[in-house]
């Protein structure tokens, strides 16, 4: 065999060793992440899914299964509203008012403060803010010692007024007019929200006010009289 020959040998053997090794090269890219490992990925996010719809699922059945008593208001110049109680975040201060709507105690009762974008506030017999009930109540709130309550004061949920003390709370309520009440979270104690009739709650700041002994433009010149308060659930 002369030199030409043999040269065009060496070349042909070098091409054909350079094709194989490119072919090797691709078929390793193409399986650098293998349609098993692409499967397991999906099967983990549909189990995941599963796991989390079966998790609310769960949670909106204790929901439901919890027991909410139901409280219509019904006004003395017309108009209804219905407040939910939650007990599980303050299981007396709900016992509290239950009894008191059961015993009548809120039937031509008036709310005696009415601050537009705030709250207004109920359930005093002397109608100035000072007065309550007989029994006063342990504070479920953050700030004494009770982090079970985790209801904010978004619009619409009812808390417990009180002074200073923070055992204090007897009757009297007051129900938040915005979600800027979320200011007073941990401080006092929410207990319910108004579920049905937030329009007639509303309605109280159509009423002409004059300055209360507070200094506040919030008690309504005409009483705002509850005719009942009646528990329905």
């Amino acid at each position: 065999m002369n030199v030409k020959k043999l040269c065009c040998l060496v070349l042909c053997l070098a091409l054909i060793t350079a094709v194989f090794a490119s072919c090797a090269k691709t078929k390793e890219d193409e399986t650098s992440q293998p349609l098993e490992t692409k499967q397991v990925t999906s099967d983990e996010k549909t189990d995941k899914a599963q796991t989390q719809k079966s998790d609310n699922e769960t949670n909106e059945t204790e929901a439901d299964d919890m027991n909410h008593p139901k409280v219509q208001v019904t006004m003395k110049e017309g108009g209804k509203f219905t407040i939910e109680l939650y007990p599980e975040y303050a299981p007396k201060t709900v016992e509290n008012f239950l009894k008191l709507v059961n015993d009548g105690f809120y039937d031509g009762l008036t709310f005696h403060r009415v601050y537009a974008g705030f709250m207004a506030q109920g359930g005093d017999p002397e109608g100035t803010g000072m007065g309550g009930s007989k029994d006063k109540i342990y504070g479920e709130f953050a700030s004494n010692g009770f982090s079970q309550n985790t209801l904010s004061h978004t619009r619409g949920v009812i808390s417990m007024a009180r002074s200073q003390n923070n055992n204090s709370a007897s009757s009297q309520f007051f129900i938040c007019y915005s979600d800027g009440c979320t200011q007073l979270d941990g401080d006092y104690a929410a207990f319910g929200k108004v579920i049905e009739g937030m329009d007639v709650v509303d309605s109280f700041c159509e009423h002409e006010m004059t300055y209360n002994s507070f200094g506040e433009k919030a008690s309504p010149v005409e009483p705002i009289y509850i005719d009942t308060m009646v528990q329905v659930s």
